[in-house]
């Protein structure tokens, strides 16, 4: 994970789909340490993005699902626009910099 907005986007893409999803299974899917999974959430809570509520997973275990608030959906948009827009120019200046390359071995 590259900066703290990509962390963020996934964290708001991975809750979106699964808000019951727990604290490991979130550090999972987005690549990060459990440690800084927990800090990055608690940032996302504290902005008042994310929402922390319990339920019931069985009838011995406590857990929670943590859900978006309307802010942090409209963060989450924005968020993925900016994401989106910076990976394109990436993509744009790693395929000119491809171009270029195949012109100087004369591939193309």
């Amino acid at each position: 994970m590259a900066s703290t907005d990509e962390l963020s986007v996934a964290i708001l893409r991975e809750l979106s789909a699964t808000p019951e999803a727990s604290q490991r299974e979130l550090a999972r899917s987005t690549g990060v340490s459990l440690g800084k999974l927990n800090y990055a959430l608690r940032a996302l809570v504290d902005k008042g993005w994310v929402k922390v509520g319990n339920f019931s997973r069985s009838q011995h275990k406590l857990g929670y699902a943590y859900l978006l608030t309307p802010r942090g959906i409209e963060a989450k948009a924005k968020l993925t626009k900016s994401f989106l827009a910076r990976k394109m120019r990436e993509y744009d200046a790693l395929r000119e910099e491809i171009e270029q390359l195949k012109r100087e071995v004369g591939g193309g």
